[in-house]
């Protein structure tokens, strides 16, 4: 049946997981750094840390099974097959919510959210606060089909999106997401369909104007700063990815190290971490990630998405209702006039004070509780 929906069980085969182990063995290492810091890179001593760990202690099957534990599906959306975790509430009214990942994130990066959203009482919650939870990996990305024709850029996963949770019979629900999970959600909310109760959003994506620039606040100058050493020292990966990433790929598909390094430095980056990534996040779970890339092989494919839709972060008008959570160490920390430019109808902001772009997993607890603040008048 064209909309069928097929449960579905991780069971990666041994002789994969052998054939990684052979191959972290057999890298072979560059010469280290001439600098004591990051600017040129993963230093050599941590990327050889981490590799060890992968080789030595990882476990995969603690993450396969965590993820099996929690319910996995496929169906086919416009010619592709669309995988997603889905988890029901024990509370029958609770709203649907779909949670969308970016890069170099996956599914995996909610993990820890999913018990707390749709079982509140569980975890020392209000039960009037559930959601039925909706995880989709991106196409291209871990366990969804791979497009084989140009065209799947943010709109067409929008529609997928909205496709899939009425497919599911959720006939009004809310959307969440942070880096390319932001614009899907941004274009879920622009779209129209009236079954959107609204969006959260954590990471913010607006264009200042000159007379921004020319009326900044000190916080929002501080932002700019930031933004602009981004711009020139950050973004070599979205520029080779935005326009060369069938090049790119073949690094990354073929080589377990550069694949993780790839991810790694922007664990690094992008995390709250103090320069350290392990000060946010465990390595076990930094490599949970990184295996979602690895063991699919979607390096290629997963950068495609930059080729494809660079240019569609920001610009939208955004009518519906919206909350915005602003973590200290995301890429572009806007204020809300700027916002509220793009999205008209904001019911929920908070400036944080911890945390970075991968807000679910750095903090968990923190996450849910700004979920829970923008959907409690909406339900």
């Amino acid at each position: 049946m064209d909309d069928a929906i097929t449960p579905f069980t991780l069971a990666i085969p041994q002789a994969d997981l052998d054939d990684l182990r052979d191959r972290l063995a057999r890298t072979r290492w560059p010469e280290r750094e001439t600098v004591d810091d990051w600017q040129q890179g993963v230093p050599l001593a941590a990327a050889r840390a981490l590799v060890d760990h992968w080789q030595h202690r990882y476990d995969w099957r603690r993450c396969e099974a965590a993820l099996n534990a929690v319910g996995q599906f496929t169906t086919p959306i416009d010619g592709l097959n669309i995988h997603f975790l889905h988890r029901r509430s024990p509370n029958p009214d609770a709203l649907p919510l779909i949670l969308t990942h970016g890069w170099p994130g996956s599914v995996v990066e909610f993990l820890k959210v999913i018990g707390p959203l749709t079982d509140p009482a569980a975890h020392g919650g209000d039960p009037a606060d559930a959601f039925h939870v909706i995880c989709p990996s991106l196409p291209g990305y871990g366990f969804s089909d791979r497009p084989a024709e140009a065209g799947w850029g943010v709109p067409r996963i929008a529609a997928a999106w909205i496709t899939l949770m009425k497919r599911l019979g959720y006939q009004r629900f809310g959307a969440q997401g942070g880096d390319w999970g932001s614009a899907v959600t941004t274009a879920i909310g622009a779209s129209g369909d009236p079954s959107v109760a609204g969006i959260h959003l954590n990471m913010v994506t607006v264009r200042p104007t000159p007379e921004d620039f020319a009326n900044a606040t000190e916080a929002e100058k501080a932002a700019l700063a930031d933004l602009k050493r981004h711009s020139d020292e950050g973004t070599g990966y979205s520029k080779q990815q935005s326009t060369r990433p069938q090049t790119l790929g073949y690094a990354l598909v073929d080589s377990p190290v550069g694949q993780a390094k790839w991810i790694y430095e922007k664990f690094h980056e992008w995390t709250d971490c103090n320069g350290v990534p392990e000060n946010a996040l465990t390595r076990d779970e930094m490599l949970d990630d990184i295996m979602i890339y690895w063991l699919t092989g979607t390096g290629a494919s997963s950068a495609r998405l930059y080729w494809e839709s660079f240019g569609a972060f920001g610009g939208q008008k955004v009518t519906v209702p919206t909350g915005c959570s602003i973590f200290p160490k995301e890429i572009l920390r806007p204020s809300r006039r700027w916002a509220e430019k793009s999205y008209t109808n904001i019911i929920h902001w908070n400036e944080l004070d911890r945390g970075g772009h991968f807000a679910a997993l750095e903090q968990p607890e923190l996450f849910v509780e700004e979920v829970r603040a923008t959907f409690r008048s909406l339900r």
